[in-house]
This record gives C-alpha cells, structure tokens and sequence, in this order.
C-alpha cells in the first residue's frame, strides 16, 4: 500500500521545479556570471588595442581573433551558465528548449536571423573586421562584428550599426578584403585642348612622390572624354594604391593638392568656369 500511496502521489510539477531553481543566490550567481564575462571581453579589447598600437600592420589579425574570441566567449559562456549555475533537469531542459524556441521564433526572428547571420558572416568572410566597405550609400571601416550586428565607421568619424541579416541579403563592396593596402582613385578634369601628357607625368611624379603610397602595385591613369556641367572636358582618373587603408583620404589630398599647384605652375588647362 505504501508503495501504490508513493507512486500514486503526484511529483512537483514543472513550474515548480523552474521556480525553484531562480533563487536569490543562483540569481546572484547568474548575475555575477554574465558581468563576469561582459568584464572578460572588456579586457580582452583593451588588450587587442594595446597589440595593434604595438604591432600596426597586424591588426587585422588581431581584430579578427578578437572577434572570434569573443563569439565563443559568449556563446560557450551563457551556455555554461544556463546548466552549469541553474542545473535544470534534463526533461525540463528539453521542454523548455522546445518552447523556448517556438516562441524566440516567433517573437524574435529578425534578432535570431541576426545571430545565425552574423555566424555566417565570421565563417563566409565577405569581409573582415578593418575592411573600407560600401553598403548601400554607407562607406566606412568594419570596426566590430558582434553577435547581432556589424559597427561601421564612416569617414566622418560616425558610428554605424547594420544588423547581420542585411549584410547576408544585400550587396556590400570590400576595398582591400583583409589587405592593409587598397586603390584609391583620383579624378581630374582637363579642358579639352590641355597638354594631357604632361598632365599625366606631373600626376605620376606626385604620386610616386608621396608618403602614403604603396609602390610595390603599379601606378595607372584613365583618359575619358565626359560631360561636366554641360561641357565637354577630359576625365584624368589615377589609380594608386595606399599603404594602409588609414590614409585613404590623406593620400588622396595630397595628391589633389600638389597636383593642383605644378598644374598651375605648368599652365596644364582646366575647364573654364560657366
């Protein structure tokens, strides 16, 4: 009879077991935890921008191993919690998983895609943490690839976050695709009747001549006759490749204005002004 009493006797229920398990000391736990790794990762970006200050011309690698670094710390780190810490039951865990993951899909989908996205993102590498991409009309450097988002850094110095999905269904152009240097194009517009050669031997001598360029990839220039307000004029395009992405802008103004000077200096013609 006791035996029948015993099996007859209903267990605690599910939600029973699940509120016992949140106590204020696995709460505390969990808490301390989560910081615990939040504080992890905080040290380990101070760490990775100490390294690329010291070493430059790694920090490419070094990004990327801190992006990864951090995925797995992340995903292996609230994992560890979820059954290490709260030590759910193995029927509760998997009933809670089935449902939790019902409802997340549901509620969630646009974040879920996100993540699933931005693991795509780090194994499919259509770009890299330190990359100058173009995204729609946004053109920066690929500061951080996190779990839900892509940081992008304009030129402007704004920051802007695009979640993975877009990066996974739309278009996105990669400079330089992990390499420290990347072409730069420069245009010029000449009048018709300029001396284009001497044009193009100041161009090559600026060029060579500047501290941002990288030389060991060739030097090249693109003659094209376009309309410019409602003139005909000839399009002086160079293509030079800089040392380090970093100095895109520099490299292209110091072409732009030395240039402009031995031009003047050497009566190469511009478009009149309507």
């Amino acid at each position: 009879m006791d035996k029948v009493a015993e099996l007859a006797s209903p267990g605690p229920s599910q939600l029973e077991v699940l509120m016992g398990m949140f106590d204020p000391g696995t709460l505390l736990l969990l808490l301390l935890g989560f910081f615990l790794l939040w504080a992890v990762n905080w040290f380990l970006r101070q760490f990775c921008d100490g390294l690329m200050r010291q070493f430059p011309a790694k920090r490419f690698i070094i990004l990327q191993l801190a992006t990864l670094i951090s995925f797995s710390l992340y995903i292996g780190g609230t994992a560890f919690l979820i059954v290490g810490v709260l030590e759910p039951p193995k029927e509760l865990l998997i009933a809670f998983a089935g449902s939790a993951a019902v409802a997340l899909g549901f509620a969630l989908k646009d974040v879920a895609a996100s993540l699933v996205s931005g693991v795509l993102l780090l194994f499919d590498r259509p770009f890299q943490v330190g990359d100058r991409v173009t995204f729609g009309d946004i053109y920066g450097e690929i500061v951080a690839i996190t779990l839900r988002s892509v940081r992008l850094q304009t030129l402007d110095d704004n920051t802007v976050t695009i979640p993975n999905l877009r990066f996974i269904t739309e278009a996105v152009a990669s400079g330089n695709m992990g390499a420290m240097d990347m072409m730069v194009v420069t245009d010029f517009h000449l009048a018709l009747d300029a001396n284009v050669d001497e044009a193009r031997r100041i161009l090559r001598e600026v060029i060579v001549t500047s501290r941002y360029v990288y030389l060991k990839k060739p030097v090249t220039f693109t003659l094209e006759e376009i309309c410019l307000a409602e003139q005909i004029v000839i399009r002086l395009r160079t293509k030079a490749y800089v040392l380090d992405v970093r100095y895109e802008k520099a490299l292209q103004s110091d072409i732009t204005l030395r240039a402009a000077t031995l031009f003047t200096e050497a009566g190469i013609k511009r478009p009149p002004i309507r």
